[in-house]
């Protein structure tokens, strides 16, 4: 082989490697956002907006008892890993889009159930979200998720104001046209007239119908998170 030879292989190779190795590691350590840091309790105001759009404040609720519905600040999400090109990274999308209630008795939720709208989710990469909305969640034809308790969840006691209780709410998630029953730990604070709730749960893909959503040169396992925190209202 020439030297002129030699050094195209060479320069084939760097190339190659540059665009296959060093980018994607420049691209997710240095020029792609971030991730979200996950959902939490601490991300909610203690003042909210109740059904009927009066603006309410921390200490002004007596009591826990009643209907709650979903106010603003509520999120639900969902995190994945993926790699690409060798390089791992976490792919999250969220959507403000959710509406629902709960039911209190005593310190028993004996009800609640919420919905949101699937076109709503947004992540940092557009081409993602086309994926999410199109081929993925086929958002046309599934356009909402559900979620319903079909189990009490047990407080314990009714929460001082701002103490925190540790749960699991058992019902049935809806998820591009499919129910199962899911289990998601939760995390609940009562701050006055405001009732926040931050859970998770793992969600395998073909349970729910759903194709690889791997696409290109993004690959990704069997499941995700589902993240929810919901802030509820009078």
């Amino acid at each position: 082989m020439s030297r002129r030879a030699r050094t195209v292989l060479v320069a084939a190779i760097a190339a190659l490697l540059l665009i296959t190795v060093v980018g994607p590691f420049v691209y997710i350590n240095f020029i792609k956002d971030d991730p979200p840091e996950r959902l939490s309790l601490d991300d909610v105001s203690t003042t909210t907006v109740g059904e009927a759009g009066s603006s309410t404040t921390s200490g002004e609720a007596a009591g826990i008892e009643g209907r709650w519905v979903v106010a603003d600040g509520s999120t639900v999400g969902y995190r994945i890993q993926e790699t690409l090109f060798g390089q791992g990274s976490e792919a999250v999308g969220r959507s403000e889009g959710v509406t629902g209630e709960i039911t209190i008795e005593g310190s028993t939720v004996t009800a609640g159930s919420f919905e949101v709208d699937m076109a709503t989710f947004e992540s940092s990469e557009s081409q993602r979200d086309r994926q999410f909305e199109n081929r993925i969640m086929e958002v046309a034809e599934f356009p909402t998720a559900t979620f319903e308790l079909t189990e009490p969840i047990e407080l314990g006691a009714v929460p001082s104001n701002g103490e925190e209780v540790t749960t699991t709410a058992t019902g049935d998630l809806t998820l591009h046209g499919v129910t199962r029953p899911v289990v998601i730990d939760l995390v609940s604070r009562l701050d006055g007239s405001t009732f926040a709730v931050d859970g998770s749960t793992t969600i395998t893909f073909t349970d729910y119908g759903i194709d690889d959503p791997s696409g290109g040169p993004a690959s990704v396992g069997e499941d995700g998170e589902l993240e929810v925190l919901l802030v509820f209202g009078r």
